[in-house]
Protein backbone atom coordinates (compact mmCIF):
# COMPACT_ATOMS: atom_id res chain seq x y z
CA UNK A 1 0.00 0.00 0.00
CA UNK A 2 2.84 2.14 1.21
CA UNK A 3 6.38 1.86 0.22
CA UNK A 4 9.25 4.27 0.81
CA UNK A 5 12.91 3.09 -1.11
CA UNK A 6 16.48 4.32 -0.13
CA UNK A 7 14.63 8.05 0.34
CA UNK A 8 17.02 10.85 1.41
CA UNK A 9 17.04 14.30 1.40
CA UNK A 10 19.48 16.79 2.25
CA UNK A 11 18.79 20.44 3.35
CA UNK A 12 21.28 23.44 3.01
CA UNK A 13 23.55 20.47 1.38
CA UNK A 14 27.16 21.87 1.12
CA UNK A 15 26.93 25.03 3.16
CA UNK A 16 27.24 25.38 6.94
CA UNK A 17 24.23 24.68 7.76
CA UNK A 18 23.72 21.13 5.47
CA UNK A 19 20.96 18.51 7.38
CA UNK A 20 20.82 15.28 6.53
CA UNK A 21 17.17 15.14 7.22
CA UNK A 22 16.82 11.37 5.76
CA UNK A 23 18.94 8.73 5.34
CA UNK A 24 18.29 5.79 3.55
CA UNK A 25 14.77 5.86 4.62
CA UNK A 26 13.24 2.38 3.62
CA UNK A 27 9.59 1.38 5.25
CA UNK A 28 6.79 -0.99 3.52
CA UNK A 29 2.27 -0.74 4.86
CA UNK A 30 0.51 -3.20 3.77
CA UNK A 31 -3.29 -2.80 3.76
CA UNK A 32 -4.70 -2.01 6.96
CA UNK A 33 -1.40 -1.63 8.84
CA UNK A 34 -1.44 1.54 11.25
CA UNK A 35 2.05 2.08 12.32
CA UNK A 36 2.72 4.97 14.83
CA UNK A 37 6.26 7.05 14.86
CA UNK A 38 7.97 8.09 17.85
CA UNK A 39 11.07 10.28 18.00
CA UNK A 40 13.07 13.11 19.53
CA UNK A 41 12.47 17.08 17.66
CA UNK A 42 14.90 17.01 14.28
CA UNK A 43 14.35 12.75 13.85
CA UNK A 44 13.07 13.09 10.50
CA UNK A 45 9.30 12.25 11.92
CA UNK A 46 7.51 15.33 9.64
CA UNK A 47 10.25 14.90 6.96
CA UNK A 48 9.03 11.87 6.19
CA UNK A 49 5.22 13.05 6.37
CA UNK A 50 6.17 15.78 3.74
CA UNK A 51 7.91 13.20 1.42
CA UNK A 52 5.04 11.17 1.54
CA UNK A 53 2.07 13.46 0.62
CA UNK A 54 4.27 15.17 -1.73
CA UNK A 55 5.30 18.70 -0.25
CA UNK A 56 8.82 17.77 -0.76
CA UNK A 57 10.77 15.56 -3.32
CA UNK A 58 13.35 13.42 -2.60
CA UNK A 59 17.36 13.51 -3.36
CA UNK A 60 17.64 9.49 -3.84
CA UNK A 61 15.08 6.94 -3.43
CA UNK A 62 11.17 6.50 -4.78
CA UNK A 63 7.69 6.51 -3.17
CA UNK A 64 4.94 3.99 -4.28
CA UNK A 65 0.94 4.30 -3.28
CA UNK A 66 -0.90 1.39 -4.35
CA UNK A 67 1.99 0.02 -5.83
CA UNK A 68 2.23 3.02 -8.14
CA UNK A 69 5.85 5.38 -8.41
CA UNK A 70 4.69 8.41 -7.17
CA UNK A 71 7.82 9.93 -6.44
CA UNK A 72 7.47 12.93 -9.10
CA UNK A 73 4.09 13.33 -8.69
CA UNK A 74 3.38 17.19 -7.00
CA UNK A 75 1.49 17.33 -3.90
CA UNK A 76 -1.94 18.01 -5.36
CA UNK A 77 -1.81 14.74 -7.59
CA UNK A 78 -1.42 12.83 -4.30
CA UNK A 79 -3.88 14.41 -2.88
CA UNK A 80 -6.98 12.00 -3.83
CA UNK A 81 -4.65 9.16 -2.25
CA UNK A 82 -4.03 10.72 0.74
CA UNK A 83 -5.73 12.05 3.69
CA UNK A 84 -3.73 14.11 6.30
CA UNK A 85 -4.29 15.45 9.61
CA UNK A 86 -1.94 18.45 11.15
CA UNK A 87 -0.82 19.34 13.78
CA UNK A 88 -2.59 22.88 14.09
CA UNK A 89 -6.44 22.50 14.43
CA UNK A 90 -7.05 25.41 12.13
CA UNK A 91 -4.88 23.40 9.31
CA UNK A 92 -7.30 21.09 7.54
CA UNK A 93 -10.34 23.57 7.28
CA UNK A 94 -11.34 26.22 5.74
CA UNK A 95 -12.29 28.87 8.70
CA UNK A 96 -14.81 31.45 6.81
CA UNK A 97 -17.06 28.48 4.98
CA UNK A 98 -19.77 26.64 7.41
CA UNK A 99 -19.26 22.66 8.76
CA UNK A 100 -21.50 21.56 5.56
CA UNK A 101 -19.26 23.32 3.20
CA UNK A 102 -16.33 22.14 4.38
CA UNK A 103 -17.58 18.40 4.46
CA UNK A 104 -19.24 19.05 0.75
CA UNK A 105 -15.32 19.97 -0.41
CA UNK A 106 -13.86 16.90 1.27
CA UNK A 107 -16.86 14.38 0.32
CA UNK A 108 -16.20 15.68 -3.39
CA UNK A 109 -12.10 14.91 -3.60
CA UNK A 110 -12.48 12.58 -5.55
CA UNK A 111 -14.68 13.08 -7.73
CA UNK A 112 -15.40 15.51 -10.99
CA UNK A 113 -16.83 19.02 -9.50
CA UNK A 114 -17.28 22.63 -10.57
CA UNK A 115 -17.05 25.59 -8.93
CA UNK A 116 -20.56 25.23 -7.09
CA UNK A 117 -20.94 23.36 -3.91
CA UNK A 118 -24.01 21.27 -4.06
CA UNK A 119 -25.64 20.12 -1.25
CA UNK A 120 -29.07 17.86 -1.14
CA UNK A 121 -30.98 16.32 1.13
CA UNK A 122 -29.22 13.09 0.83
CA UNK A 123 -26.21 13.93 0.91
CA UNK A 124 -27.36 16.37 3.41
CA UNK A 125 -28.42 13.74 5.69
CA UNK A 126 -25.19 11.85 5.29
CA UNK A 127 -22.86 14.63 6.68
CA UNK A 128 -25.69 14.26 9.77
CA UNK A 129 -25.08 11.00 10.15
CA UNK A 130 -21.01 10.86 10.34
CA UNK A 131 -21.11 14.16 12.47
CA UNK A 132 -23.19 12.44 14.79
CA UNK A 133 -20.27 9.54 15.26
CA UNK A 134 -18.20 12.33 16.49
CA UNK A 135 -20.62 13.31 19.78
CA UNK A 136 -19.75 16.30 19.44
CA UNK A 137 -23.70 18.04 18.67
CA UNK A 138 -22.15 19.16 15.33
CA UNK A 139 -24.59 17.60 13.14
CA UNK A 140 -26.88 20.53 14.73
CA UNK A 141 -24.60 22.92 13.69
CA UNK A 142 -23.66 22.14 10.02
CA UNK A 143 -24.37 26.16 9.24
CA UNK A 144 -21.84 27.28 12.03
CA UNK A 145 -18.55 28.77 10.30
CA UNK A 146 -16.17 26.41 11.28
CA UNK A 147 -13.90 29.20 12.50
CA UNK A 148 -15.91 29.23 15.62
CA UNK A 149 -15.34 26.21 16.78
CA UNK A 150 -13.47 25.21 19.24
CA UNK A 151 -9.88 23.43 18.88
CA UNK A 152 -10.81 20.10 19.36
CA UNK A 153 -13.99 20.23 17.46
CA UNK A 154 -12.29 21.29 14.52
CA UNK A 155 -9.82 18.56 14.58
CA UNK A 156 -12.21 16.13 15.30
CA UNK A 157 -13.56 17.41 11.63
CA UNK A 158 -10.34 17.85 10.14
CA UNK A 159 -10.44 14.20 10.73
CA UNK A 160 -13.77 12.86 9.44
CA UNK A 161 -12.87 14.97 6.80
CA UNK A 162 -9.61 13.10 5.86
CA UNK A 163 -11.28 9.75 6.21
CA UNK A 164 -14.49 10.64 4.10
CA UNK A 165 -13.39 9.06 0.55
CA UNK A 166 -10.81 5.78 2.53
CA UNK A 167 -8.16 7.21 1.53
CA UNK A 168 -5.20 5.08 0.18
CA UNK A 169 -2.85 6.65 3.22
CA UNK A 170 -4.05 8.38 6.19
CA UNK A 171 -1.48 10.74 7.47
CA UNK A 172 -1.47 12.05 11.01
CA UNK A 173 1.13 14.09 12.19
CA UNK A 174 0.79 14.73 15.90
CA UNK A 175 -3.14 15.73 15.52
CA UNK A 176 -3.64 15.51 19.04
CA UNK A 177 -0.83 17.87 20.32
CA UNK A 178 -2.09 20.88 20.30
CA UNK A 179 -5.47 19.86 22.46
CA UNK A 180 -5.53 19.88 26.05
CA UNK A 181 -5.30 16.16 27.75
CA UNK A 182 -9.53 15.81 27.67
CA UNK A 183 -10.00 16.65 23.66
CA UNK A 184 -6.64 14.42 22.88
CA UNK A 185 -8.18 11.85 24.34
CA UNK A 186 -11.49 12.45 22.33
CA UNK A 187 -9.70 12.46 19.24
CA UNK A 188 -7.36 9.99 20.15
CA UNK A 189 -10.89 7.19 20.58
CA UNK A 190 -11.97 9.02 17.09
CA UNK A 191 -8.85 8.14 15.63
CA UNK A 192 -9.09 4.17 16.65
CA UNK A 193 -13.10 4.21 15.97
CA UNK A 194 -12.06 5.23 12.00
CA UNK A 195 -9.24 3.66 11.10
CA UNK A 196 -10.46 0.59 12.32
CA UNK A 197 -14.32 1.21 10.62
CA UNK A 198 -12.77 1.49 6.98
CA UNK A 199 -9.49 -0.27 8.13
CA UNK A 200 -7.39 2.56 6.76
CA UNK A 201 -3.40 2.42 6.32
CA UNK A 202 -2.53 4.73 8.44
CA UNK A 203 0.62 6.58 9.67
CA UNK A 204 0.69 8.22 12.74
CA UNK A 205 3.50 11.09 14.20
CA UNK A 206 3.40 11.42 18.07
CA UNK A 207 5.47 12.29 21.18
CA UNK A 208 3.49 10.59 23.28
CA UNK A 209 4.77 7.38 24.02
CA UNK A 210 1.82 5.71 25.77
CA UNK A 211 -0.34 6.87 22.81
CA UNK A 212 2.11 5.44 20.52
CA UNK A 213 1.74 2.26 22.17
CA UNK A 214 -1.83 1.87 22.65
CA UNK A 215 -2.56 2.65 18.80
CA UNK A 216 -1.71 0.71 15.71
CA UNK A 217 -0.15 -3.00 14.97
CA UNK A 218 3.24 -1.35 14.13
CA UNK A 219 5.42 0.98 15.67
CA UNK A 220 9.09 2.49 14.59
CA UNK A 221 11.76 4.91 16.09
CA UNK A 222 13.75 7.30 14.13
CA UNK A 223 16.80 9.13 15.22
CA UNK A 224 18.65 11.49 13.35
CA UNK A 225 17.13 11.08 9.58
CA UNK A 226 17.11 6.60 10.30
CA UNK A 227 14.41 4.77 11.31
CA UNK A 228 16.91 3.12 14.15
CA UNK A 229 13.95 0.71 15.71
CA UNK A 230 10.78 -1.34 14.00
CA UNK A 231 8.43 -3.32 16.09
CA UNK A 232 6.00 -6.24 14.37
CA UNK A 233 2.53 -6.27 15.90
CA UNK A 234 3.86 -9.22 18.25
CA UNK A 235 6.06 -7.46 20.04
CA UNK A 236 4.06 -4.25 19.99
CA UNK A 237 1.38 -6.05 22.46
CA UNK A 238 3.96 -6.63 25.18
CA UNK A 239 6.03 -3.22 24.80
CA UNK A 240 6.08 -0.66 27.56
CA UNK A 241 7.56 2.94 27.62
CA UNK A 242 10.43 1.62 29.76
CA UNK A 243 11.28 -0.66 27.01
CA UNK A 244 11.16 1.97 24.57
CA UNK A 245 13.94 4.23 26.35
CA UNK A 246 15.98 1.82 26.76
CA UNK A 247 16.05 0.60 23.26
CA UNK A 248 16.76 4.24 22.15
CA UNK A 249 19.39 4.26 24.79
CA UNK A 250 21.04 1.22 23.59
CA UNK A 251 20.91 2.03 19.89
CA UNK A 252 21.89 5.42 20.72
CA UNK A 253 24.48 4.20 22.53
CA UNK A 254 26.13 1.49 19.96
CA UNK A 255 25.73 4.07 16.99
CA UNK A 256 27.80 5.85 19.17
CA UNK A 257 30.65 3.13 19.84
CA UNK A 258 30.40 2.98 15.97
CA UNK A 259 30.92 6.72 14.65
CA UNK A 260 33.65 6.98 16.64
CA UNK A 261 35.35 3.53 16.06
CA UNK A 262 34.36 4.58 11.72
CA UNK A 263 36.66 8.34 12.80
CA UNK A 264 39.55 6.10 14.60
CA UNK A 265 40.42 4.24 11.20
Amino acid sequence: MLKLEGINRIFNETTPDEKIALDNINLDLKTGDFVTVIGSNGAGKSTMMNMISGALSPDFGTVEIDRKNVTKYPEYKRSHLIGRVFQDPMAGTAPTMTVEENLAIAYSRNKRRGLRIGVDKKRREFFRESLESLHLNLENRLTAKVGLLSGGERQALSLLMATFTKPSILLLDEHTAALDPSRAELITNLTKQLVEKDNLTTLMVTHNMQQALDLGNRLIMMDKGQIILEVDPEAKKDLTIADLMDAFQRIRGEKLVSDRTLLSV
